[in-house]
């Protein structure tokens, strides 16, 4: 698929997604005879966990190593019993700081809230009384 395709299914601007082309996070599997990028499934994918690191702020270098972890993993051939337990916890060790910083947005969303029913209250209470 190309580029546009990706885009909408990533929700991800070209912009961005050259931008991790840029950087070697994901590079497209293939170009067109026009020279066109061409993404797979798999290319998507690995799109969507950058997409959902993002926002937890993981660093492109974060993101390339839990990739890098991943992909290995998935390969699974030819690594040993110490290799994979190794992978493992590495991405073990992501799971654990998404989990910590989820709980962290949590409470700056409900403070956030706490605030706007706050405001919303003091307007309330402020409001001019109706005329009819």
């Amino acid at each position: 698929m190309q580029i546009g395709e990706v885009a909408a299914r990533t929700e991800l601007s070209l912009r961005t997604i050259r931008h991790y082309e840029e950087t070697g996070l994901v590079v497209p599997s293939a170009r067109s005879q026009g020279g066109f990028r061409l993404y797979t499934e798999s290319d998507v994918a690995r799109l969507m966990v950058i997409r959902r690191m993002k926002p937890l702020g993981f660093t492109l270098e974060q993101m390339r190593d839990l990739l890098e972890a991943t992909d290995r993993l998935d390969a699974g051939a030819g690594l040993g019993a110490g290799e994979r337990d190794a992978l493992l916890e590495r991405v073990r060790g992501y799971e654990r700081a998404a989990v910590e910083q989820v709980e962290r947005l949590r409470v700056q969303l409900a403070r956030a809230e706490e605030f706007a029913a706050a405001l919303g209250a003091r307007l309330d209470r402020n409001a001019p009384a109706d005329p009819s």
